[in-house]
Parts: structure tokens; sequence; C-alpha cells
């Protein structure tokens, strides 16, 4: 696999995060310039998600992207939006990594 449909993942996984975090900042659309970034941000993370589907089986790019993206978000809801994270929630956050690290280490889906 071609470093640059991992860098394509990553890329979208940042933007997804990022438009998520504009989304709460769009306090429900009423704020334009969050929405328009928003929506910038979720049409090129789409994009390059496409790109990454290239070579990465869909259902593994969906399961690396949506996984990284709720830990990226609940650690900037906590940082950020000053949201509070109980021990069930940073157990589970610690779950979704580490079955991100086994996928990516141990599955033979993904050619390294």
């Amino acid at each position: 696999m071609s470093p640059i449909t991992w860098l394509a993942l990553g890329a979208a996984i940042l933007l997804e995060v990022v438009g998520t975090s504009l989304l709460q900042a769009s306090q429900q659309f009423t704020r334009p310039v969050p929405t328009v970034g928003m929506a910038g941000c979720y049409l090129t993370a789409f994009y390059l998600l496409s790109v990454a589907l290239r070579e990465i089986p869909v259902g593994l790019a969906y399961a690396i992207w949506s996984g990284m993206g709720v830990v990226l978000i609940a650690m900037i809801g906590w940082v950020v939006f000053k949201q509070r994270l109980d021990a069930p929630a940073i157990l589970g956050l610690a779950m979704i990594i580490g079955g991100v690290i086994v996928i990516n280490v141990f599955s033979k889906t993904v050619s390294h």
C-alpha cells in the first residue's frame, strides 16, 4: 500500500474531526463561518476517504476512520469544549484505540 493512501486516510480523519469541531462551533448552523468551514472540511474529508478506498478495503478504512475520529473528537471535546469524560468513557476510548492497533498490526487484510 502506498504512503499516499495512508496520508489520505490520515488527512481525511483529521478533516472530519475539524469539521465536527466546527459543527459544534456553528451553534446549529447559526454562525456562517464555522458552518461553511464545516461543510468544506466534510467534503474534503470524504474525497480523501475515497482516495484511500482505492487500496484499503472499505470496512477496514471505515473502522480506522470512525475509531480514530471518535477518540480524537472526544479529546477535543474534553480539552476545547470542557466536556467531561468519566472512567467508562475513557475505558471505551482505550478499547477503540486497541482495536485500531490490532487491525493495523495483526490483520492480514491490510498489507504493510
